[in-house]
């Protein structure tokens, strides 16, 4: 096909060519972050997703011939500042799954405050219920803390900028959606950060595995942040020296260690099943 070649269909222009500079542009935001910064955009991809994109927040709707024909299409396009359509071979060009749904979005980024992300207990708010990740690797693992952090009550999540991107799109698939409500931000200081958590009267324990005490022997129900490191190296010495408690999940058998994702989802939703029991009581 010629290079950037469109068709007209009903009145509607279909991108048809993988030459077209939309669909390089949408494969370019999906493998460059820096990209995505500079453009204040990420993709989401799936029906699921894209149906939770609050309305002036989706910025682009891509949509394959085949899924334009779907009830479901036109609530999507409705909410949408523009509507692109492609056709299924193009479309599965675009995609980054192996076998795509036939709708994606480009999405603006969210810009939270230290303020939002921070808040301790006052004013109204809950307790704060924090995760603090440094240097966490795996795209997949940050998108599972992101998902496991909302059900299990976080009120934000606060990341070193050696973090993975939260924007990455396998990030974006694991956090199922919890990507659009949990508050998070980026901290170039995150020695900086810590240190005014504590200022703010919040109790910060670090999973470690030298720790004496395991996690379930403290209490969680006060404004608290647990810190997890690095897939492979865990937290940094300086990380652990902050935190007013170090901790660990006992292990039994022959395991030394659990997922980064495995280890914070177990944190979090003990410190969930204490204030779940204090309420009651």
């Amino acid at each position: 096909m010629p290079v950037g070649q469109t068709v007209e269909r009903k009145g509607q222009m279909v991108i048809s060519s993988t030459a077209n500079k939309q669909v390089k542009y949408v494969n370019a935001l999906m493998k460059k972050a820096k990209m995505r910064r500079e453009e204040g955009l990420f993709v989401a991809e799936g029906l699921r997703i894209c149906k939770e994109v609050p309305k002036g927040r989706l910025h682009t709707l891509y949509v394959s011939e085949s899924f334009r024909k779907s009830p479901e299409c036109l609530p999507l396009e409705e909410k949408a500042d523009r509507v692109e359509i492609a056709t299924d071979p193009v479309f599965s060009a675009m995609s980054g799954t192996q076998t795509p749904q036939g709708v994606l979005a480009l999405v603006r980024q969210y810009a939270y405050t230290w303020e939002q992300v921070s808040r301790a207990k006052g004013g109204g708010n809950p307790p704060a219920h924090l995760m603090v990740l440094e240097h966490l690797q795996d795209p997949g693992n940050l998108g599972t803390v992101f998902r496991a952090g909302e059900g299990a009550g976080v009120t934000g999540i606060l990341m070193d900028v050696g973090t993975a991107d939260i924007y990455n799109p396998k990030a974006i698939r694991s956090t199922m959606g919890s990507v659009l409500r949990v508050p998070f931000l980026y901290v170039e200081d995150l020695p900086g950060a810590l240190k005014q958590l504590r200022d703010k009267g919040v109790r910060l324990y670090a999973s470690d595995l030298s720790a004496k005490r395991d996690y379930d022997q403290e209490g969680y129900q006060g404004d608290i942040g647990f810190l997890v490191g690095n897939e492979a190296g865990g937290l940094s010495s300086q990380a652990v020296s902050l935190a007013h408690a170090k901790i660990k999940v006992p292990m039994a058998g022959q395991v030394e260690s659990l997922n980064a994702a495995v280890a914070a989802s177990i944190l979090m939703y003990e410190a969930a099943r204490q204030r779940r029991a204090a309420s009651r009581g």
